[in-house]
């Protein structure tokens, strides 16, 4: 089915646009972007240039997607940003390309959603299946894996990671990596717990879950030391790849791993 592009849109000559797409009024659509098929650009929304965007993608009006960041160390190199297929990008979100410094690209995944007032910084990669609730802000170079639930007005600072399946609650303010499967909350976000209702809902066992709960409490509650915690973690639970991912992603941060919650 043929789209439809409204006459008051902007579109540069060298965009390049399936024929399926939809441009909303009052788009404007700069050099070297390719959208592709089905894909709705919605009214006064800005694709500002080198930004590639897959198949059935929705985006919201006045979201700006694709611009160049501010960063201090960005000086016009030919930087990007790519976004994968069947993504929501809502009203007033802005999506910034990469830097040299990053790898020179910024990343979403798939079936991603992107809720309002939404800022994802340069460099970011973004995994599948996350969700980025009212004004999340990402700072540079963060990773956010894939399923991650970011809830409203919570803060990534630049560099961290934040893991898989974990929940950063509603004004969290994250200044240190975010264990996979974990809940952070609080300023500065502490570890809270197991995010237990969102691993119910993705379908993880409830054999599978007990043991990342046991495992949790080994490595960030109990009284032992490190590697005291990892090895016995590993050698209760190590049979688990949800419980080895756990580790490995303690043993390879380098921001450090959010500790747990202060009584």
């Amino acid at each position: 089915m043929a789209g439809r592009i409204h006459p008051s849109a902007v579109i540069d000559p060298r965009a390049e646009i399936d024929s399926s797409v939809d441009v909303g009024p009052g788009a404007v659509i700069g050099p070297a972007v390719n959208i592709g098929a089905d894909t709705v650009v919605g009214p006064n929304v800005v694709i500002d240039s080198l930004t590639t965007i897959g198949r059935r993608n929705r985006i919201f009006p006045f979201a700006v997607v694709g611009a160049a960041t501010p960063d201090l160390k960005f000086h016009g190199e030919p930087a990007t940003l790519e976004i994968g297929d069947d993504n929501t990008i809502r009203e007033f979100t802005s999506i910034h390309r990469g830097t040299e410094v990053g790898g020179m690209r910024t990343l979403i995944g798939n079936h991603v959603l992107v809720m309002p007032y939404v800022h994802i910084a340069h460099d970011c990669f973004i995994g599948d299946h996350c969700i980025l609730v009212n004004s999340t802000q990402l700072g540079g170079h963060c990773v956010i894996e894939e399923f991650a639930n970011l809830e409203g007005m919570s803060g990534v600072h630049q560099f961290c990671r934040v893991g898989a399946y974990s929940l950063v609650a509603a004004g969290a303010k994250v200044a240190q990596d975010v264990p996979p499967f974990a809940m952070v909350a609080g300023d500065r976000a502490r570890l809270a717990g197991v995010n237990e209702i969102g691993l119910q809902r993705r379908g993880f066992s409830a054999e599978t879950i007990s043991a990342i709960k046991s495992a949790t409490r080994m490595l960030f509650f109990s009284k032992l030391l490190r590697e005291e915690a990892i090895a016995k973690a590993l050698e209760e639970y190590g049979d688990l790849p949800e419980v080895r991912r756990l580790v490995d992603f303690i043993n390879n941060s380098k921001r450090g791993v959010v500790g747990r919650k202060r009584e």
